[in-house]
């Protein structure tokens, strides 16, 4: 699933790409900290997601600012992100994560500045990435902060990409070559909009992408490196895949399961090599978390040598440090992109996640705080 590949463990204690966001990092010896409020917003799960979600899952609140401590790290947000992965935390489902608790605050990746600092070789004015979005003010552990190096990345939301589990799969799960023909499922969403560039820096020949909306398809095409497009809901998937793909697929990065995952197993190459990443098409569902299922042909598998794999970020720890120095490489000679749609405050967080999950904006979503 998509969930344990972007989000974190909860905490220890209590379109078109989007104008780009821009963080200068602070130095370290900034004469005075900024003076820290006594309470600060945060957003907390209202109820478990069952149907459709909506403004009535969410519930914004007030409460008191953490401190920081020995080995804990006070952090003021400045942006975080919201993921589809994000919705099956919401349900009740059995998942292979914590799940969002109700009454409790959500969490995910996010970006700040440390305001206060307890030692361990941080300082007030550093910018860290870490998991704890979705409020204001965070409490990091100092082993769950990543500090943001001036100069990593030309824009250091950036950080905040989904770009390193495309990465982890396409070179260690997938091992995409020169000459491969690839298909990426969700191609318009955090981690599709940057898998076809990646692609095609890796040497495929050709990059296939699906979606569910058809204004995306020129973004698609234009801007992310995809040479064709599926599109869900024009026609059955395996028929747009096969005239897309004449001579059938050596790769499949799916994001989605169900009846894509089918499709592409039915145009599978011998010695084919599917990275399962996600299941948006249950965490996007009205039945978020619970299942994906797709009709698979044993036979085809056995025959055609097609190797399926599971990929997960936690299994690769080394995987952000790696794919941040490739994505500095990119941004700055043009191979790469950072998609990305950004919103702004806090109490706009919820309305981005539901957008999402309905399919209105392209590539990572942003709130800014």
């Amino acid at each position: 699933m998509t969930a344990p590949n972007a989000e974190p463990e909860p905490p220890a204690s209590a379109g078109p790409s989007g104008p780009s966001v821009r963080l200068a990092p602070h130095v370290s010896s900034a004469p005075e900290a900024p003076a820290v409020p006594a309470v600060h917003r945060e957003v907390r799960l209202a109820a478990r997601l069952r149907g459709a979600l909506g403004p009535e899952h969410f519930t914004l609140a007030e409460a008191p600012v953490p401190t920081a401590g020995p080995g804990r790290l006070l952090v003021r947000n400045r942006i975080m992100t919201v993921t589809a992965a994000m919705c099956s935390k919401m349900t009740d489902a059995e998942l292979p994560m914590p799940s969002f608790v109700p009454g409790q605050a959500l969490w995910g990746p996010a970006l700040g500045e440390v305001v206060q600092a307890g030692g361990g070789g941080f300082a007030p004015g550093d910018l860290v990435v870490h998991p704890y979005g979705w409020r204001e003010f965070a409490a990091v552990e100092e082993g769950r902060a990543r500090r943001v190096e001036p100069g990593e990345l030309p824009d250091p939301a950036a950080h905040l990409s989904q770009g390193a589990t495309a990465w982890g799969a396409l070179t260690r799960a997938a091992q995409v070559g020169p000459g491969d023909t690839v298909f990426v499922t969700g191609a318009a969403g955090g981690v599709g909009s940057t898998a076809g560039l990646i692609a095609k820096r890796l040497g495929a020949a050709r990059v296939i992408g699906s979606t569910g909306s058809a204004h995306k398809i020129p973004y698609l095409r234009e801007t992310l490196g995809y040479d064709d497009v599926v599109l869900r809901g024009a026609g059955p998937v395996e028929e747009q895949l096969r005239r897309a793909a004449p001579d059938g697929i050596d790769v499949l990065l799916d994001l989605v399961g169900g009846e894509q995952l089918g499709a592409a197993l039915a145009v599978a190459r011998t010695g084919a090599r599917f990275a399962l990443v996600g299941a948006l098409s249950a965490q996007l569902g009205g039945d978020a978390g619970r299942s994906a299922p797709a009709e698979m042909d044993s036979l085809l598998m056995v025959t055609r040598r097609v190797t399926l794999r599971g990929f997960s970020m936690v299994d690769h720890p080394d995987l952000p440090q790696e794919w941040t120095a490739e994505f500095g490489r990119g941004l700055r000679d043009g191979s790469l992109v950072f998609a990305h749609t950004s919103v702004r405050g806090l109490d706009q967080a919820p309305r981005a996640l539901c957008e999402l999950t309905r399919g209105r904006h392209t590539g990572a979503v942003l709130v800014e705080l």
